[in-house]
């Protein structure tokens, strides 16, 4: 258990061990929300938008034919010259 005293300000610090398990670090948002028990979760945000990105594009590559390095290549260049090389 660990314990973060709120200033005047509302801010807190988060306990050292707490940003390492939530692999926090300067400048990073944290989100807050509250599970339907009322309990109050803290949530690195920037890995959960992360994770969030990660999963909407599962099966993209697939879908798109892209099976490697080069078919991804090519789509770039495709993308910026509007043609495959």
């Amino acid at each position: 258990m660990n314990l973060a005293k709120v200033s005047a300000n509302g801010q807190i610090t988060v306990p050292v061990e707490i940003r390492r398990l939530l692999g926090l670090r300067s400048g990073d948002k944290v989100l807050f929300f509250q599970r339907q028990d009322g309990d109050v979760v803290i949530s690195n945000a920037s890995a959960q938008a992360l994770r969030k990105a990660q999963l909407a594009f599962v099966g993209a590559a697939e879908e798109m034919g892209i099976a490697n390095e080069d078919d991804a290549q090519a789509l770039v260049d495709e993308t910026r010259y509007g043609e495959r090389r």
